[in-house]
């Protein structure tokens, strides 16, 4: 719950999110889905593109999200549950945001 309250999308230039829906291990990518779509959630940066990308190929389900920096944060979702995604989300976007700033490298760490 605690990563949900604090998600936002200010640093983020794109999340693109991919999974084939009849596989048994897409619920914590779905779950992530979910989060990121929320009306609340878009609303921190309205030029945040969310890509959904539904297959029927048995492909590992996965989570690209490339902020504006240039930076990829990739999470492959078969084996991490939807707080880990949404927790690891956060704290990149945490510290991409403060890069973006000018506070110092680290300077989130703290926060």
């Amino acid at each position: 719950a605690a990563a949900l309250a604090r998600l936002g999308l200010r640093a983020v230039k794109e999340v693109r999110v991919q999974f084939c829906p009849f596989e048994n291990n897409v619920e914590s990518t779905r779950t992530f889905l979910q989060a990121v779509s929320r009306e609340k959630v878009r609303a921190t940066n309205l030029k945040c593109s969310v890509i959904v990308d539904v297959r029927h190929d048995g492909s590992e389900p996965c989570v690209d999200v490339l902020f504006g920096d240039g930076h990829r944060l990739v999470m492959r979702g078969a084996h991490l549950t939807a707080q880990e995604m949404l927790a690891a989300f956060a704290s990149h976007v945490q510290a991409r945001s403060a890069a973006g700033s000018g506070d110092p490298p680290g300077a989130e760490a703290g926060r």
